[in-house]
């Protein structure tokens, strides 16, 4: 149906109230309030396999010929898509958390200075990697076309992420006599992404894991509750942008078979700045150092505690491998870089 009101008035134009097919649209929110996926009703959740005209106008809008175009926008849906980006999206605004006031800063007490010299040690790595860990998504952010907005939410959610661990990483640093230390180069080999898929491959499938891996082993080397709970929420967030990296690299594959070489060459890149750090584990070799003293219980156990990093490297790795089994690249196992491979279970 279309109506066309008379007017008689000049310079006014109204024909932006003709109705077209796609008015009518009802969305109806179900147990988690009204979600993303909620709003895909009617053709609104036709996400096109080529974007369309590269504007601003958003996926279901009528196209303007007017816009000024947009040149660095993607235009195949495999180059960002992610079929969890809008359900990670939603967690990631239900389970944001404040370093303010979340973590129990008063529950940290003195320790001795070996133990807060290399927690300080380890905080200052993760201060600087999760400073580039949001820099990267920031950068792809404003190269997502809209037809694909899902992504471009999900990536800003993960810039927030990264910005409060940041932030926590940097008050446990400051907060209990110690400091920033010597930075070392961080992951500032990532700074060379310059494609979507690339930061997928490099960031989220390997950087993104490892990193989880040691949040994860927080448990293991805290020295109280606030620290704990730091690791714990960090490995949470830490965990969707996993799950987003997986899929995409999941999804290009299906539907851009030909593109395999394409990431295993990204992955040679990454495991082989890996493979010249320390194990594999940092680019500073400071850091390893101060993950065993913390996980021996002092420089004193530093043997003990090396043993408990090498089983975190090798969990590391293995969890590596079973992301790349799921996305269907399970061949890259004779392909890693030997300083990797040498970790692998049969």
């Amino acid at each position: 149906m279309t109506t066309s009101p008379s007017v008689d008035t000049p310079g006014l134009d109204l024909s932006w109230l003709n109705i077209d097919e796609k008015w009518g649209a009802r969305a109806t929110g179900g147990k988690r309030g009204l979600t993303l996926q909620d709003l895909n009703v009617m053709s609104y959740g036709n996400v096109p396999a080529e974007a369309g005209i590269p504007t601003m106008g958003m996926r279901g809008s009528r196209p303007d010929p007017r816009s000024p175009r947009h040149a660095r926008q993607y235009r195949t849906k495999a180059d960002v898509w992610s079929e969890s980006a809008m359900l990670l999206y939603e967690e990631a605004m239900q389970r944001q958390w404040a370093s303010a006031v979340d973590i129990p800063w008063e529950e940290i007490k003195p320790l001795p200075d070996d133990i807060e010299m290399a927690m300080c040690t380890l905080c200052t790595f993760l201060t600087q990697v999760e400073f580039i860990a949001g820099d990267l998504p920031g950068r792809a952010m404003g190269q997502v076309h809209p037809d694909q907005f899902e992504v471009q939410l999900f990536l800003g959610s993960q810039v927030m992420d990264e910005a409060r661990h940041e932030d926590v990483f940097r008050k446990r640093a400051l907060v209990n006599g110690g400091g920033l230390v010597d930075a070392g180069f961080g992951a500032s080999q990532l700074l060379t992404d310059d494609d979507s898929t690339e930061m997928t491959a490099r960031l989220h499938l390997i950087g993104e894991g490892f990193v989880q891996t040691i949040f994860r082993m927080g448990e293991l080397i805290s020295n109280n509750e606030a620290e704990k709970r730091i690791f714990r929420l960090a490995a949470q967030d830490e965990s969707r942008h996993l799950a987003f990296g997986v899929t995409h690299l999941m999804y290009m594959l299906e539907t851009e078979p030909w593109r395999r070489e394409e990431l295993h060459h990204y992955l040679d890149i990454q495991e082989g700045a890996l493979g010249q750090s320390q194990g594999g584990l940092t680019t500073n070799p400071a850091t390893g150092e101060s993950l065993a003293i913390l996980a021996g219980g002092g420089i004193d156990k530093i043997d003990e505690g090396f043993q408990k990093v090498l089983l975190m490297r090798k969990k590391q790795i293995n969890e590596y491998m079973h992301r790349l089994e799921v996305i269907g690249m399970a061949d890259r196992r004779e392909r890693m870089a030997e300083s990797m491979k040498v970790f692998l279970e049969a």
